[in-house]
Formats: structure tokens, sequence, C-alpha cells
């Protein structure tokens, strides 16, 4: 049974396996940078290196938040780090992936995410994949 790490993203729940996750941190100052796409909020240094900050919500298509999301979830696409921005962190806990079924009602940005549900005491809970955020790999599969 593999491990998922339950977060919140702009209101909703949703548990992100541990295999795609490599650590969970408080971002610092984030650097905008010129040019790029809504969902890059910017760059921030973590362990000195640099890693892209993703505005999770923007990338969803859902309106942008308040700016105040400073917890992240780091992971690596392609060898290159991305700080994806959650509202909040919950738990870690091992959960059954079940397929989405095709009377799970989602909108586009959470469908093109979502890669199954698990069950925590009894609630539905959406299971992603952290890469389909970041647009250019997600345009690329």
């Amino acid at each position: 049974m593999p491990l998922f790490l339950i977060a919140q993203i702009a209101g909703r729940t949703v548990a992100i396996e541990s295999s795609q996750v490599e650590s969970v941190v408080d971002i610092g100052a984030i650097i905008p940078v010129p040019r790029s796409e809504r969902h890059v909020r910017g760059l921030a240094a973590l362990r000195s290196r640099v890693v892209t900050v993703i505005e999770t919500r923007v990338a969803l298509g859902l309106p942008e938040g308040d700016g105040t999301a400073m917890r992240a979830v780091i992971t690596i696409v392609d060898g290159h780090h991305y700080a994806m921005l959650v509202d909040a962190l919950e738990d870690v806990a091992a959960f059954d992936l079940s397929p989405l079924s095709a009377g799970v009602a989602l909108d586009s940005g959470w469908l093109r995410v979502g890669r199954g549900i698990i069950e925590r005491d009894g609630e539905p809970i959406l299971a992603i994949e952290l890469n389909a955020l970041i647009p250019s790999v997600a345009a690329a599969a």
C-alpha cells in the first residue's frame, strides 16, 4: 500500500503519492521571473539550489490566491526541482489507490491532474500527479 501526503490546494483536499515528493518546505523569498508564464510565481533558493515556484491554483486554471501560500511540496521533473505551492499540509499515511470512476465530476484542471481516488475515513480524496501541474511538461505528455 503506497504512502500519500495529504494536502490542501484551493480549498480541496488532495493526496500526493510519496514517490512524487522529494521534500516538504516553507518557501522564503520568491524572486519574480520577467516574462514567465502565469503559473510560475518565480524562483526561490532552497538548500543551495534554485527551485521554480509553481502557483498551483493558476496551473489548475483557477483564480490566483492571495499570494500568502508559502508551504510547498518539492518534486523533481526531468532533473529540475519545482516547489508546488499548497495551502496546507495535513498528514502522511498509507492508502489504496482506486481509479477515477466515470461518475466523478471534475473540472478540466482537476481532471487533468487527477490520477485516482483514495478513501480516508469514508471521505473520497483526489490523488493528483504533480508533474501535470507543470503545463510545459503536461503538454509534452
